[in-house]
């Protein structure tokens, strides 16, 4: 079966399949895929019933995703996929009905979940395990002249110098972050049909958000870059953006914590509501 690496010229192709899909997995977003493409080796299937992608892991598993709705999906897509790599996976919880357990055999790992939060809690910061982060925020407001911008086109220089600060004082190689991904989202901004804000802080560029919707009542956050010399400034991004979102935004999602445990400490400071688990699917032995 011919595979061909993802690149933009499949964004026709897939973002619209994505977008029916009906699955608020962030994997399920054309940027998601495109922008972490080489982490992932990413490739895209043109033949057969329906496209669907292989990839990779972080831990490794060579995996296949349908590039819509399985369930709408002739069965045998399954066979086409699984030919392809050794597991199905992101598979959203309400998928599993698809599979026979004695045939299939489905897992979840904590690090590949995504982190869900209400928008109306990361805007007020309201109730007691808020509190901390409430506190950050009114510091930051209070001690620096601050104002919030659209991230256009003409404010992405200013985007990308907050990147390449935040990923000087992250004192880690290029390979051991997400600039790569999130320079070419900042630069690729138009062209993927993300949205954002950028704060400024005594008039200096000091941190942006950049995402786009997934599904009618969640925003996917892809990126948050800040510079950490201003006391406050991430409080003060997530509640300042969750407070312009259209109100039919009812829930954020920030994405997996890939196991990494200072990640996941951040996320879970946040009091997500849920995790939103991602199932691996493969042929029982």
């Amino acid at each position: 079966m011919a595979m061909e690496p993802l690149d933009l010229s499949h964004r026709p192709l897939l973002h619209p399949l994505l977008k029916t899909a009906g699955v608020t997995l962030s994997e399920f977003s054309f940027a998601n895929l495109f922008l972490f493409r080489r982490r992932h080796n990413y490739r895209v299937s043109v033949e057969g019933t329906a496209p669907f992608i292989t990839g990779e892991t972080y831990d490794g598993l060579r995996f296949a995703m349908p590039a819509g709705d399985l369930r709408r999906l002739p069965a045998h897509m399954m066979e086409e996929m699984l030919a392809a790599a050794d597991a199905l996976f992101p598979i959203p919880q309400e998928w599993l009905t698809l599979f026979d357990s004695e045939r299939f055999v489905w897992t979840c790992q904590d690090g590949d979940a995504d982190y869900i939060y209400p928008t109306e809690q990361i805007c007020t910061f309201q109730g007691r395990k808020m509190h901390a982060k409430k506190n950050l925020r009114n510091q930051f407001v209070a001690q620096h002249r601050h104002q919030g911008r659209p991230l256009t086109i003409e404010r992405i220089p200013d985007a990308l110098a907050i990147l390449d600060s935040w990923q000087t004082d992250s004192g880690l190689p290029h390979q051991d972050t997400d600039y790569a991904a999130c320079r070419e989202a900042l630069q690729l901004s138009e062209e993927l049909q993300l949205c954002g804000g950028i704060y400024y802080a005594e008039d200096l560029p000091a941190g942006f958000i950049l995402g786009e919707e997934l599904g009618q009542e969640m925003f996917v956050l892809h990126f948050a870059k800040a510079l950490i010399r201003f006391k406050g400034i991430y409080q003060f991004l997530f509640s300042s953006f969750a407070c312009i979102l259209p109100g039919h935004y009812r829930r954020l999602n920030l994405e997996q914590d890939l196991g990494q445990e200072g990640l996941r400490a951040s996320k879970q400071s946040y009091a997500p509501e849920f995790l939103q688990k991602k199932y691996r699917v493969s042929r029982r032995r």
